[in-house]
């Protein structure tokens, strides 16, 4: 009996010692600790949420008509690759949401059927017709903002913010939430950056080439657009080069006409990092395809040489060399009098992969540091100003029993937040919420037991036996009770997001370490006060 009493002793004390090991790094004596200790402890302890430490609440839109748009340009880049081979001279256009092959051809139909099955193929006149049903592009919708997602959350993680909260919310936006964000700016580039890169030709064929300004003011762009929209060629677009003055810091731009298919994208790059240019000290990002974008590059750079191939960055050109000669290897390189910072957030942007499709900022909230600060002192006061009535009400009601549950709530608050460190859990509002609500929890499991054990005291038991079956009367409804909390927090954390996540495991970790408090912390402090003892009374 007193083996086992020991035993539970070892444990309780293991448990509490363990928690305060995790709480270290959020209290001021962390400072003092070893070298090593800091270590290895340094990236534990309780994360501070958004609403507590300050941050940013940003909610993006996905451009869900632009990701159907260039999902029938890939589409289309790849059928014209596809006749190509094939020895099928053909033009391959996009008009709305829909695919123009021409001449129309047994073979060129045959192609697009093989490959691609679920597109709606229909002949008019001399063309070929082919459209997908809209359950695909909802698919390509759904698939979009999942990318999305995930491509958000990789250029966070290169950032180094700890613990962001990011989910759909709606048909098309998605919510960030950054704690302790200190450049929110930066951040708000480099994640809503697209990092579309485009590799196109130049078209210095063309007739028009001769009559395009050289340089041109920022303001003037939307005007050049529109003036040469009706006589540009069908398969060109115009795109501008940023021009700054190092001097004056003028801001000019050049415009380029390039050919509008892509000859090859960003999806297929393996590697991007930072650079410096030996002859002019200047730094610039290298660039890596896998094995499929290095066969591509090869076989572009060896059609294509001596004309001039544009590096196109989220519609702007950075570069457009000279090809030379065949490259193999697939390693190139985007060049464009970039500060070292710019070459570094573009080698991020282009490192986490590109956006599927554009993103719009349509909700930047800053939360202050200050009003975090002002929540913590809030729901600190609300803890203790809890803890304190509940703990004289039990010590009034019950008495030296009272006095024993508060011990156990005590160990509870300690080994939840020892618990929330170990597991470098982020503490919102609502988790302060699930601390509170775990204090009335652990209290409600004491008075279960106490009213047993004082039923078996009015049926005549000495206190020792009133406490050994008033213990096991009571478990299995505390038990219950517990498991249907823990049933309600997965349901919480498995649907909800942010905060809501947060009070669920605050919970959850409150309804179990209740019940190691409760049985089994209790019930050692009675077993120390009545083993080998026959007391005739029991103060409860």
């Amino acid at each position: 009996m007193r083996r086992g009493i020991y035993l539970r002793i070892a444990l309780i004390t293991l448990t509490v010692i363990m928690a305060f090991v995790f709480l270290l790094p959020n209290t001021p004596f962390f400072q003092y600790m070893p070298d090593w200790w800091k270590k290895n402890f340094t990236k534990r302890g309780i994360v501070l949420g958004l609403d507590l430490r300050g941050g940013s609440h940003l909610i993006f839109e996905v451009d869900l008509k632009r990701a159907r748009e260039i999902t029938l340009e890939r589409i289309g880049m790849h059928l014209q690759s596809l006749l190509e081979k094939r020895g099928i001279k053909s033009s391959v256009s996009i008009r709305g949401e829909k695919i123009f092959i021409q001449p129309l051809s047994e073979e060129a139909k045959k192609i697009i059927s093989e490959n691609y099955p679920d597109l709606s193929i229909s002949l008019q006149d001399t063309k070929i017709i082919a459209s997908l049903p809209e359950n695909a592009f909802k698919k390509v919708e759904a698939t979009s903002i999942e990318q999305a997602i995930e491509v958000i959350r990789n250029r966070i993680d290169q950032l180094g913010v700890a613990e962001p909260t990011i989910h759909k919310q709606g048909e098309s936006e998605i919510v960030v939430q950054l704690p302790g964000v200190k450049d929110p700016k930066k951040a708000l580039e480099i994640i809503g950056k697209t990092a579309q890169l485009e590799f196109k030709l130049l078209d210095e064929e063309t007739q028009l080439w001769k009559d395009l300004p050289s340089l041109i003011k920022p303001q003037e762009e939307e005007t050049l657009l529109a003036q040469w929209k009706s006589i540009l060629p069908e398969d060109d677009e115009i795109v501008f080069q940023k021009i700054t003055n190092k001097e004056t810091g003028e801001v000019y731009k050049r415009p380029y006409i390039v050919k509008k298919n892509a000859l090859l994208t960003g999806d297929l790059l393996a590697e991007a990092h930072v650079s410096i240019d030996q002859r002019f000290n200047e730094p610039y990002v290298s660039l890596r395809f896998n094995e499929a974008g290095a066969k591509i590059f090869e076989e572009i750079t060896g059609k294509y040489v001596k004309r001039r191939l544009a590096i196109i960055l989220d519609g702007n050109l950075y570069s457009a060399p000279v090809i030379q000669e065949k490259i193999e290897g697939g390693n190139a390189q985007i060049s464009g009098n970039f500060t070292l910072e710019e070459a570094k957030d573009l080698a991020i942007v282009l490192r986490a992969g590109a956006l599927p499709a554009p993103v719009k900022l349509i909700q930047n909230v800053t939360v202050g540091p200050t009003l975090g600060k002002d929540s913590i002192e809030a729901g600190k006061k609300a803890i203790l100003i809890a803890a304190l009535f509940v703990s004289l009400f039990m010590i009034v009601y019950y008495r030296l029993s009272g006095l024993i549950a508060d011990f156990a709530l005590l160990l509870n608050i300690i080994l939840l937040l020892g618990a929330l460190a170990a597991l470098n859990a982020t503490l919102t509002l609502p988790g302060i919420a699930g601390i509170a609500l775990a204090i009335g929890m652990a209290v409600d499991s004491n008075v279960l037991m106490f009213e047993r054990i004082r039923e078996e005291l009015r049926l005549g038991k000495t206190p020792k036996a009133a406490i050994e079956s008033g213990y096991k009367k009571a478990f299995w409804t505390i038990f219950d009770s517990h498991v249907t909390t823990l049933i309600t927090a997965a349901v919480l954390f498995h649907f909800g997001s942010g905060p809501i996540k947060g009070f669920a495991v605050t919970l959850s970790l409150g309804v179990a370490i209740n019940l190691f408090t409760a049985l089994i912390g209790t019930k050692t402090v009675f077993d120390l006060i009545y083993i080998g003892k026959e007391s005739k009374s029991l103060s409860i």
